[in-house]
């Protein structure tokens, strides 16, 4: 029998130029689409979301890389699932599904395990 230990994993998010280009209507359209994917990865089977964090306040424009604009770390239980919860992005129609989530936004998952230290 495997003792196999859940992914620690951090999806780091970056909403880019097309969203801020895009008319208030599909702003909207997107900010339900990424609601969807949200909420996606918190229903994946065995995802166990521990919080999130926004720098949407203290970062102006578009994200493409470091610092990102939100956060959600989780314990995943296999990379199979850290693919399917970047796979939303793909799969997450905006609006009349012309277009999917990641025309607006990206997602970098970062892997690893959680750090115990010992006493």
């Amino acid at each position: 029998m495997s003792d196999t230990k859940a992914l620690r994993v951090l999806f780091c998010m970056g909403i880019n130029q097309n969203f801020f280009d895009a008319p208030r209507d599909e702003q909207l359209q997107v900010w339900a689409a990424f609601s969807q994917m949200w909420n996606g990865i918190h229903d994946l089977p065995g995802v166990k979301v521990f919080g999130n964090m926004d720098d949407d306040q203290s970062m102006v424009g578009p994200s493409a890389g470091y610092p990102w604009t939100t956060y959600l770390l989780a314990d995943v239980p296999d990379i199979a699932s850290v693919h399917a919860a970047c796979n939303l992005f793909r799969s997450t129609p905006v609006g009349d599904g012309t277009y999917k989530l990641w025309k607006y936004c990206k997602v970098e998952a970062r892997t690893g395990r959680e750090l115990i230290i010992q006493r």
